[in-house]
């Protein structure tokens, strides 16, 4: 989505309103492939004038055009932004993900990609969030599936979570984790530790499980230590046997799986 190609063309040419020669009119591409709007330009003052692709062209006191967006436009360019990042995190690592990356394929400007998020650190952030909802979606369709055991739902999420990148869900590495919250500020730390609670928080509960803070803070570990490990084997965990980290994996998965067996018979 080229949102700046919805500024056309600049040319000197005649002022269709008053015949005047020498006015910089700009052809501004209109919806439903309308003919181009002409616009004049004023050089008596700064003018903001509206246009019907919710795009405004303001004119500074140099006489340069500015493209200002409406707070609707500028939410689905962050909502872009956010997708967009969270899709390529995924496939290619959180670390291997350029800010570059994501805001070339939006198709806005460096500059601008930073009015919405002051640092790398900030998106990946919302991209976390974002697929909060699907990790949830996916637990509850795997509680509903009558071909599943309890056991085996459970056993299958938290699998499909530890080989995210196979599932589009992004997974912090134990780098990543250091990296991007020694930047994040004390609030936005916060924030995210409420709302991973609430993950899962919500999780637990779709497994049939009390989600008192003993048990979602027992989940958490648990869940994110398996998880971490598996990434971090052979680059960050060089003494462990990259050979067996599968094997390792699904131990510990057999493992979580009885102790939420446990928490959810004592419910």
């Amino acid at each position: 989505m080229e949102l700046s190609a919805s500024i056309a063309e600049a040319r000197w040419n005649v002022c269709c309103n008053c015949n005047r020669k020498g006015d910089l009119l700009w052809k501004v591409a209109q919806p439903n492939g309308q003919r181009p709007k002409r616009l004049l330009r004023t050089d008596s003052q700064c003018v903001k004038i509206k246009i019907n692709h919710l795009i405004c062209l303001y004119w500074g006191v140099d006489g340069m055009p500015r493209v200002a967006y409406s707070e609707e436009e500028r939410e689905r360019i962050r909502v872009a932004l956010v997708r967009v990042g969270l899709d390529l995190m995924t496939k290619q690592g959180i670390q291997h993900t350029t800010v570059e990356q994501i805001y070339r394929r939006v198709g806005i400007s460096r500059t601008f990609f930073y009015s919405f998020f002051p640092t790398k650190e900030d998106l990946i952030v919302e991209t976390l969030y974002l697929q909060q909802p699907k990790i949830v979606a996916y637990a509850r369709k795997l509680m509903a599936d009558p071909a599943l055991s309890w056991r085996d739902g459970v056993r299958q999420f938290l699998h499909a979570c530890c080989y995210g990148e196979k599932n589009g869900i992004a997974v912090l590495t134990i780098e990543e984790q250091q990296l991007i919250f020694k930047r994040l500020s004390k609030e936005s730390y916060q924030m995210f530790r409420e709302k991973q609670a609430r993950l899962f928080g919500t999780i637990l509960e779709s497994f049939g499980i009390r989600a008192n803070r003993a048990n979602i803070s027992l989940f958490t570990n648990l869940s994110l230590t398996v998880m971490v490990i598996r990434r971090a084997i052979p680059d960050t965990l060089p003494l462990f046997v990259p050979e067996a980290a599968d094997e390792t994996v699904e131990f510990q998965i057999n493992a979580i799986a009885d102790a939420l067996e446990i928490l959810k018979e004592q419910d």
